[in-house]
């Protein structure tokens, strides 16, 4: 295969090890070196494991109460999650990574495409410039991270990759920079299946057609991919070879649906409980409606006992509430949501979760009026007391004002027992320096 080209489009994957186990190590240095374990709601499974623990065999989504054994001999960590901790200190890589160019794509908490090429004559190589990514980010976060480089985000993507696997490369990998045939052979020890956008059922299918490796991969016209797998693929494909077909998006695009749910931390069993817990997600997928500027026309509705025990009666359902108008008011979405669940309650069962999703998203401003439609004085003054409530939220924290049907004791609630400190979005959780 012939080298891939240095001129045109140059992308770095910035992406963060261990997250959420490196967010807890930032504040508690005593964690470095020890198996840790981050888990999910309710303190149910693994959803993050630094490498200490990944080598014991603790695999993701492992549940807690089997690890008994290991945490015993092994003195494994395990935190519940916190989900505030973790999304600011992702804003805080995200805006060092912005200092290097503002042409900044974020694709999860964790991971940024970066558009890097009229940044090449800065340094000697690429990886000078991406250790140069790694030091600011380290020293000014704490954060560790890995940086891919490659002409097109599939090949930035597997540079990570390649980065990560391989600590000779000292945790930069620039794929463009390295030699042809040294190139080849690397990736020709990687699996199809280790591709950004090959998931387990087309990795088996490329497999049986005797495409193994990403080498193997890169090696197929995308014409004869196209014909006979899919468009995504052909992409895919012609992005390994280096011909960009995937655009860096500066603004991630709306979502299509909004789903709030969470288990419970007791079984409930009373509508009045279950009316408080439907509320306090529709309050948050509502934030996250008017976050992205749009209204739902509809929403779904959905409950759901624990299938897991045998012993109790089970019982799921869910309806679709159609609203009179598109909104984003919280009010209205979680009065449509209650009316839902009355509808599909059903006494004598002990319900493990409920949730919604919004349904039918628009840009706000930009559905058809109709003849119900709100007046005018009406309509702003929704749009003013959202942002009143909003507002108070992000300047005293989540929950200081909300919809009384969310209620305040919250027995439903996710277990978190083992919970760090806000450390950073918090005054009453700042971490404290003591003098001798």
């Amino acid at each position: 295969m012939s080298a891939i080209g240095h001129d045109g489009p140059l992308y770095a994957l910035v992406d963060c090890n261990n997250f959420y186990c490196s967010c807890e190590r930032v504040f508690n240095p005593k964690l470095e070196n020890r198996p840790l374990v981050v888990l999910s709601n309710n303190d149910g499974c693994a959803i993050a494991r630094s490498n200490e623990a990944k080598a014991l065999g603790i695999r993701m989504g492992e549940p807690w109460f089997k690890l008994r054994d290991l945490v015993k001999h092994h003195g494994i960590v395990g935190l519940s999650s916190n989900y505030t901790l973790y999304g600011d200190m992702s804003q805080r890589v995200m805006q060092v990574l912005r200092g290097f160019t503002p042409d900044v794509e974020v694709y999860s908490i964790d991971e940024s495409f970066l558009r890097i090429e009229r940044m090449r004559l800065l340094w000697a190589n690429h990886t000078a410039m991406g250790q140069a990514i790694r030091a600011r980010v380290r020293q000014w976060t704490g954060i560790p991270v890995c940086v891919g480089i490659g002409p097109t985000k599939t090949l930035a993507k597997l540079a990570n990759h390649i980065a990560k696997k391989n600590p000779d490369f000292g945790g930069v990998f620039g794929l463009a920079s390295y030699p042809p045939a040294q190139l080849d052979a690397l990736l020709a020890n990687i699996d199809v299946g280790e591709l950004w956008g090959v998931g387990r059922r087309i990795a088996e299918k490329l497999k049986s057609a005797g495409i193994h490796s990403v080498q193997d991969l890169r090696l197929v016209p995308p014409k004869v991919i196209r014909a006979n797998f899919s468009v995504v693929m052909e992409r895919t494909v012609s992005e390994l070879q280096g011909l960009p077909c995937l655009e860096l998006e500066d603004i991630a695009p709306p979502k299509k649906q909004i789903v709030s749910s969470k288990s419970f931390g007791e079984m409930v069993a009373t509508l009045d409980e279950l009316s408080e817990a439907l509320s306090s997600y529709v309050t948050r997928a509502a934030e996250k409606l008017r976050e992205q500027g749009s209204v739902c026309g509809a929403l779904q509705v959905f409950v759901m006992t624990n299938q897991f025990r045998s012993d109790d009666a089970q019982y799921s359902n869910g309806i679709v509430i159609p609203l009179p108008n598109p909104s984003n008011n919280t009010l209205d979405l979680v009065q449509a949501a209650l009316f839902g669940l009355k509808a599909i309650y059903r006494r004598g069962y002990l319900y493990k979760k409920t949730g919604v999703m919004l349904l039918d998203l628009a840009p706000a401003g930009q559905t058809q009026a109709s003849l119900f439609d709100p007046l005018e004085e009406q309509a702003k003054h929704s749009e003013s007391l959202m942002a009143a409530l909003d507002g108070l939220n992000r300047r005293f924290g989540h929950d200081t004002l909300c919809v009384a049907a969310a209620g305040t004791r919250k027995r439903w609630a996710a277990k978190a027992e083992n919970k760090t400190p806000c450390y950073t979005t918090r005054w009453s959780e700042l971490p404290k320096a003591f003098a001798h």
